[in-house]
């Protein structure tokens, strides 16, 4: 399974953190698109003027462009899975006993998230939990668990991705949000637990697009509606998750390996 890194040109020091992260496991780089200097006009036609969660930053707009560029490298090759990293990810020792073969991935399984994204202990609705090897479980995800920092794609769900001309929300959103995301169903993603992987933000270094979302996070009317329009969305999975609970799913709290 090949790995695939988005990196920054700038910040040559993040290669060389996940180089080591990596513990010998080859590491394929993907230039991302800089929010710094990137052109406005080879980025918005990419996305629809408003969203679920509202506007998207330009900092997340790149960001989603530089998967879908990993996204489009991977289908070009043969492989049937793919790893996908972001260059502030921390990785668990345990990461690359995982990471070197897709053979423990089932075949009907096309999404898996790797990391633990928000606080420590976040809890996640997950059914159908089976084993991985000794130590590991995997599940279908039934709530949201953003964060895009770690995952693994089958080649059929790269290329439904790379199917949207169109974008609405940030990649992470994209993939991990049933609230938001229309292609959060077929993609059906399941979360590795434990995780091996945890974005730096959560240890103490904010990410580099954080900067372009603070005039969105600012105190405003604007910003009130906003919230309001995303509890709404969360409101409205409730039943389904309160029957997926009855039949059998369960909120399990996340951590790290």
């Amino acid at each position: 399974m090949r790995i695939y890194l988005i990196n920054l040109a700038r910040r040559p020091d993040r290669l060389a953190a996940m180089t080591a992260e990596a513990r010998g496991l080859p590491l394929t780089r993907i230039a991302a698109l800089d929010a710094a200097s990137a052109e406005p006009a080879g980025i918005d036609h990419w996305f629809a003027g408003g969203g679920p969660l509202g506007e998207i930053p330009r900092g997340d707009k790149c960001c989603l462009l530089s998967h879908r560029s990993a996204w489009e490298t991977f289908v070009a090759t043969g492989d049937a899975h793919a790893v996908f990293l972001e260059d502030d990810v921390r990785l668990s020792p345990s990461a690359a006993a995982l990471l070197t073969s897709d053979g423990w991935i089932p075949p009907s399984v096309q999404v898996v998230k790797l990391e633990h994204y928000g606080p420590p202990g976040q809890r996640v609705l997950l059914n159908d939990l089976r084993p991985v090897g000794e130590d590991f479980m995997l599940g279908r995800m039934l709530s949201r668990h953003t964060g895009a920092a770690a995952y693994i794609l089958s080649r059929g769900a790269a290329q439904a991705l790379l199917g949207e001309t169109r974008f609405n929300l940030p990649v992470d959103h994209l993939l991990f949000n049933p609230n938001n995301s229309a292609l959060f169903a077929s993609l059906a993603p399941w979360q590795l637990v434990p995780a091996i992987a945890r974005q730096t933000e959560f240890v103490g270094e904010k990410s580099d697009i954080d900067g372009t979302r603070a005039g969105l996070r600012r105190w405003s009317l604007r910003y009130l509606m906003r919230e309001l329009v995303r509890f709404g969305y969360d409101l409205r999975l409730l039943p389904m998750q309160f029957m997926a609970l009855r039949r059998g799913a369960k909120f399990i709290a996340m951590r790290t390996d």
